[in-house]
């Protein structure tokens, strides 16, 4: 079993990747004899640069503080706020709470879960 990947081997497929799409076939548990074959997209914030990555440990690290990412960067506040906003952009934001299809609704009135005046209020929601 091959051993789990160090940052490095990261920074390494980012280098070679240079931004293109990559997919993960293959993932080996850490100290156990499974591994798991298919297609797996890397998460969003594994796709950003290095340097991207390391400015966002940081933010998170500094409690979100931009005075902090102003002195621990040496850069002024709007530099700050303009990376933070430009890697926003690059990341989609993942509704855990969407918006349920007009069969969901009926489906969930079919058994029970909700009463038929909640699913009339949720399908006169719908768009």
């Amino acid at each position: 079993m091959a051993s789990p990947p160090k940052t490095t081997d990261w920074q390494e497929l980012l280098k070679l990747t240079q931004g293109e799409p990559l997919v993960v076939e293959r993932v080996c548990l850490a100290g156990r004899d499974i591994a798991i074959e298919g297609a797996f997209e890397l998460p969003q914030l594994a796709k950003l640069s290095l340097e991207d990555q390391i400015f966002i440990v940081a933010f998170v690290r500094s409690h979100g503080s931009i005075k902090e990412m102003e002195q621990v960067f040496g850069v002024s506040y709007p530099t700050v706020k303009a990376r933070l906003n430009r890697i926003a952009q690059s990341l989609t934001f993942v509704d855990n709470n969407p918006t349920p299809s007009r069969n969901e609704v009926l489906e969930r009135l079919k058994r029970g879960e909700i009463t038929a005046a909640e699913a009339i209020k949720e399908l006169e929601s719908l768009p």
